[in-house]
């Protein structure tokens, strides 16, 4: 008889935001003659770079002639030509990768949940609460105990290093999603001294990376040290707008190795690799063309201004939420406004749909020190941005 995995068991019935989508989707059943401004799900609105659209529609010209045609891409890790470019991006904030340290993937969520495979069941994993679900949920899925690192308000929502706590497996993200606080150095610093001190391993989620607009590290590789303790995953989903085209990539450093209860040395770069070779056919040529312009001078600039749009939408709401003395993380460096909504956060999402219509994500989604904070989103259109603000003043003002 076949028996399921029961890591599956022990997930919660619904993911977090096919949770949101059920309600939204009732309310609007129930109520269709009252549209709806959608803050709670990170997809963008603008639409992908020119030069990004041109690459790829060159591309797929491409795949119709015979001799530019493109079958399997034979590497496993993405064509030279993206590689390249994105070491090159590294470079153009002060980081060196190898290129064949990057992995082309189809974004930071599936290498975020995917990378779990490589890790044996007997790994603890630290995750920090809150924390973007699939952290939690593909680690639960492969039967790993997790474990929590607390941010909290009184930490800005930045977790700090546990003392007397070892882990195995470490998953950070700055900028954060969802509180939007970002690690300095000195805070990256400690995590990378404790993840060697303790062995372990540190997945970090780079995907909003390109929102920085200080010197807040953009890479945890900008620590010295974490390219002997760490991998970093990035993603081309809100920073140029491929959330309906896919594409990310991972850097995993050839200084990280495995070690064995016997002492034997693995190397993590070359088991990720066979992991790939296995279970990934790769970025579709066109699509991996259409990332490569993101790369280019005009695909950096172009990209920029749609980021720069995002952060204007992201001071409208931090402007908000100061006028009404509201506590809040995010909004500067990050696209997400994280806010205490004094209430459970559920009732509040509840409220705010019913009440004026706007739909945000409830920070208890997150986990156990989320509950009593909302997530919003600057990844809407300007207007809506602006009245969506108008009906949460409305709202939280009386």
């Amino acid at each position: 008889m076949a028996k399921i995995n029961k890591g599956f068991l022990n997930l919660k019935e619904n993911y977090l935001f096919i949770e949101i989508g059920r309600k939204v989707r009732e309310y609007v059943e129930a109520n269709p003659d009252k549209p709806i401004i959608r803050m709670g799900i990170g997809d963008v609105t603008q639409p992908l770079a020119p030069c990004v659209v041109e690459a790829m529609q060159k591309a797929a010209a491409e795949m119709g002639v015979k001799e530019t045609f493109k079958g399997y891409e034979d590497s496993g890790r993405g064509y030279d030509f993206l590689r390249s470019a994105v070491a090159g991006y590294y470079k153009s904030f002060g980081v060196d990768v190898e290129t064949d340290e990057i992995f082309i993937s189809d974004g930071a969520k599936s290498d975020s949940g995917n990378i779990t495979d490589i890790f044996g069941e007997d790994n603890i994993v630290m995750v920090s609460d809150p924390a973007y679900p699939v952290y939690v949920d593909s680690n639960i899925m492969n039967n790993k105990q997790v474990i929590f690192a607390d941010a909290t308000e009184q930490t800005g929502f930045a977790p700090v290093v546990p003392s007397g706590v070892k882990t195995d497996l470490i998953y950070l993200c700055s900028p954060n999603n969802p509180t939007g606080a970002v690690f300095t150095k000195e805070q990256l610093t400690d995590w990378v001294n404790y993840a060697l001190e303790n062995k372990a391993v540190i997945i970090y989620d780079a995907a909003y990376e390109a929102f920085i607009s200080d010197d807040s590290p953009r890479s945890i590789f900008a620590v010295e040290g974490a390219r002997r303790c760490a991998i970093e995953i990035c993603s081309l989903s809100k920073t140029a707008g491929f959330t309906g085209t896919r594409c990310g990539y991972t850097v995993v450093p050839k200084e990280l190795e495995f070690y064995d209860d016997k002492g034997a040395v693995y190397s993590v770069l070359k088991i990720w690799a066979r992991r790939q070779g296995s279970k990934f056919n790769g970025v579709p040529y066109v699509i991996q063309r259409g990332a490569e312009a993101v790369f280019s001078p005009d695909g950096l600039k172009q990209t920029k201004e749609a980021i720069d749009y995002y952060m204007e939408n992201a001071r409208i709401m931090s402007e908000t939420f100061s006028e009404l003395n509201i506590s809040y993380t995010g909004g500067k460096n990050s696209p997400y406004i994280w806010f205490k909504c004094n209430m459970p956060s559920w009732d509040f999402f509840d409220m705010l749909l019913s009440g004026k219509q706007v739909v945000g994500t409830p920070g208890v989604g997150f986990g156990k020190n989320g509950d009593g904070w909302f997530r919003l989103t600057a990844f809407n259109t300007r207007e809506n941005t602006i009245e969506a603000m108008k009906r949460v003043r409305e709202l939280l003002a009386k």
